[in-house]
């Protein structure tokens, strides 16, 4: 490792070292700890030399020098003014750690509880699945995440169990000096079980207000392990809406038993620089996956996402459709990679990125990827660049729509497409009334 990348590691060191002495845990999750960050000490931040990371730059977060997060005074009406009424049934967390004083939890079949407590207590659940899929050996994030565990969300949906309510999990960030969460969330599903999941970041400004204002730089830096037992049904959201200054790199993965049918929805509408990583591995027979986003830019924000399908079991499908709109100066990056592994026959797999560039300074960078060790599969993947339909706004204007009131129709039609594909319920109702003010203004 180089000396310049052993200086920009030294702060991370020094928070460890100081973590370690105040973070009492079982002695597995001390173990841990500190095997991960022996390893994200070798691997050193990626670089754009690394495949993986080649549309993105790192140096906005390794520039930059964090402190651990220290608790914070959040009221019940701030919360109440940025969470949606149907999404009552919420745990939430400030600055990375636990607040029971905001959280509502009422999932009757389904035991939630923070991270911490579940620690705490030794629960037999959390040591069994834990760190076990989200391997930390080959990625630098995932190791910086695993050494400093120490809160998040731990839920356990039990057999049979069929969770009426979304399980809203809601992180805020105070943004009042720079600092790191490294939020863990661990989701086990066992089989026949039916559950809606939503991850929510938002920055809550010094003014008491969420927006584009707030006094100091917040890097999340989220692992979320998503165990979805035989036969069970499941939606995951992942919504991203912090200010201009957040720096977001999060990492869903995704295990699938027999017969398990998951939905995974990502939203990224905030953050200067955000890295959004889905990993879902198809691992029983017969399972089946959706993974579906939109992601919106303006000014200078960075948004990357990279998808990581594996077909490990024969007779499994998987669907990836990914919608990104910019403006101003932005820039999207969406990289998806299809693996089949050679047991994986009958696999069927469909990748789709459609993008809309609102501006001449906007930039995407699209790879969709199929690696394919089978011989008897049926993948396809695609991708497409293109701007607003000037004839389909001409013929708007012609029919007496104003031209601000028509870009807004056809942007809220191609968001539309990919809340289509979710399912009827409170976060949809939510969403259909949130989005359409993510999108970007008439400039």
């Amino acid at each position: 490792m180089a000396i310049a990348t052993r200086q920009e590691l030294q702060n991370y060191l020094e928070l460890f070292e100081g973590f370690e002495k105040r973070a009492t845990a079982p002695e597995f999750v001390r173990k841990l700890r500190q095997d991960a960050f022996a390893r994200f000490w070798e691997l050193g931040f990626p670089t754009l030399k690394d495949e993986d990371w080649r549309f993105t730059s790192v140096a906005p977060i390794t520039a930059q020098t964090f402190d651990l997060p220290q608790g914070a005074s959040v009221s019940q009406s701030e919360i109440e003014a940025i969470v949606a009424p149907e999404l009552s049934n919420r745990i939430v967390f400030v600055n990375g750690r636990f607040a029971p004083e905001l959280s509502v939890i009422a999932s009757a079949g389904a035991k939630v509880l923070s991270l911490a407590e579940a620690i705490g207590t030794a629960n037999p659940v959390l040591q069994k699945h834990l760190a076990k899929h989200e391997r930390f050996e080959s990625d630098a994030f995932t190791a910086l995440n695993t050494a400093f565990i120490e809160d998040g969300a731990f839920v356990h949906v039990k057999r049979g169990a069929v969770i009426e309510q979304p399980i809203y999990i809601l992180y805020v960030s105070t943004g009042e000096k720079p600092q790191m969460v490294n939020p863990r969330n661990l989701i086990v599903a066992d089989e026949q079980s039916q559950a809606v999941f939503v991850e929510d970041y938002v920055t809550l400004s010094n003014r008491g207000r969420t927006g584009l204002e707030s006094g100091a730089t917040v890097f999340s830096n989220v692992v979320t392990e998503l165990v979805a037992g035989s036969d069970s049904i499941l939606s995951h959201y992942m919504i991203e809406r912090e200010d201009a200054k957040a720096l977001n790199v999060s990492t869903l993965n995704v295990q699938l038993a027999r017969g398990a049918n998951v939905d995974s929805h990502s939203l990224l509408v905030g953050g200067a620089l955000v890295r959004n990583n889905v990993h879902p591995v198809l691992a029983g027979e017969g399972s089946d996956c959706l993974i579906n986003g939109l992601f919106v830019g303006n000014e200078r924000q960075h948004l990357d996402n990279y998808m990581k399908v594996e077909h490990a079991s024969p007779h499994c499908n998987s669907r990836q459709f990914y919608n990104g709109i910019l403006d101003g100066h932005s820039r999207g990056v969406f990289h998806g990679r299809i693996i089949v592994h050679k047991d994986a026959q009958k696999t069927d797999a469909k990748q789709t990125n459609r993008n809309l560039l609102l501006s001449d300074n906007a930039q995407i960078d699209t790879k969709p990827q199929l690696e394919i060790y089978a011989d008897d599969v049926k993948c396809t993947h695609g991708a497409t660049i293109g701007q607003m339909d000037e004839e389909a706004l001409f013929y708007m204007r012609s029919r007496g729509i104003e031209e601000a009131e028509a870009r807004r129709l056809l942007l809220f039609a191609f968001a539309g497409e990919c809340l289509d594909r979710m399912k009827p319920g409170p976060v949809l109702d939510w969403l259909r009334l949130a989005v359409p003010t993510w999108l970007p203004a008439k400039r």
